[in-house]
């Protein structure tokens, strides 16, 4: 008999998860390893789980940006492939910088990447990612500092090409309330986009990622409107995707999304833990999981995407799988 479910994790151990569909009918997945930069390849999203992941990128030894890869994100942008990671040199939060790799040719698992660099960001930060809007191309990262708490916020700025960028860095998004302040320290990071009913979403993680509370925000804006306007964007009331005690995951969030096979169903996808911060597991560095979930949209124009689910439960295959 076929399978016609399937259960979370898709990785057991997978933070900052990045799942994408692309037209080669393949989805693409990668996660923080840290000290190396790998893809999964699958023509289905749970078949991701079953992949062998293939190393594409190593950083040279001790140099500036060769310790504490975070956060990949594999973007296809004006017909060519690109990487943007977190590194820094071993050292501070001061140092860590957003950098970009290029894919020399058009297979993304065995071709080969080149280093284009590192991007010109106003402030130190980290978790990179492109919004292609409206033909232009902008820059969205969470920068270090500049707070009455020591932390994190979201900047937008706008790019020359996918390498540079130019402009003022515009704050979008501090942590000010006090569901973005848990675990000590005053966070938003990981933004991420979505498209739909006339609007962008950005969707963001809010608060210190090994609290319980680490979940997810967001803020809107009219696509018609200038994404580098501040005032144009508005702030939702609370965390969008949050803990789920009853089910047994905390810390859900540094998100991303794709969709089903055949295009008919919005994933989110996601990192967990499935023990609370005052479990023993946790202070003995027990890992987050990818998960991915089906999500809807409310009657507003809204996404609505409900709470994490635990791995016990069985979940219908995404669509055309």
């Amino acid at each position: 008999m076929t399978q016609q479910t399937f259960r979370n994790p898709i990785l057991p151990n997978g933070a900052d998860p990045w799942i994408i569909k692309h037209t080669d009918g393949y989805y693409y997945l990668t996660v923080t390893l840290g000290d190396r930069i790998a893809l999964w390849r699958s023509h289905t999203m749970t078949g991701l789980a079953a992949a062998n992941p293939t190393t594409i990128w190593t950083p040279e030894q001790d140099g500036p940006y060769s310790y504490h890869l975070w956060a990949p994100e594999l973007h296809y942008i004006e017909d060519r492939w690109y990487i943007y990671y977190t590194a820094n040199d071993g050292g501070g939060d001061d140092t860590r910088r957003i950098c970009v790799l290029e894919l020399i040719g058009d297979d993304p698992v065995n071709d080969e990447w080149i280093f284009r660099g590192v991007i010109n960001t106003e402030h130190p930060g980290l978790d990179g990612t492109v919004l292609q809007h409206e033909g232009e191309l902008y820059f969205f990262y969470s920068g270090y500092g500049f707070f009455p708490d020591y932390g994190s916020a979201i900047y937008a700025v706008r790019m020359v090409n996918p390498w540079t960028l130019t402009g003022p860095n515009v704050l979008l998004s501090a942590p000010t309330e006090a569901w973005e302040k848990q675990g000590g320290m005053a966070i938003n990071e990981g933004p991420v986009f979505l498209k739909r009913n006339g609007r962008l979403f950005l969707v963001f993680s809010a608060s210190a990622t090994w609290s319980d509370d680490y979940s997810l925000g967001m803020i809107t804006i009219s696509e018609t409107d200038d994404v580098l306007d501040a005032s144009a964007w508005t702030k939702h009331a609370g965390p969008v995707f949050a803990k789920n005690p009853a089910q047994g995951v905390y810390a859900p969030g540094h998100n991303s999304f794709t969709v089903s096979p055949d295009g008919s169903e919005d994933w989110i996808v996601y990192h967990a833990y499935s023990y609370s911060e005052a479990e023993q597991q946790r202070s003995a560095g027990g890992p987050r999981s990818t998960r991915i979930q089906r999500f809807g949209w409310k009657e507003d124009g809204l996404p609505d995407f409900g709470l994490p689910i635990s791995e016990h439960s069985l979940l219908p295959l995404p669509s055309g799988e």
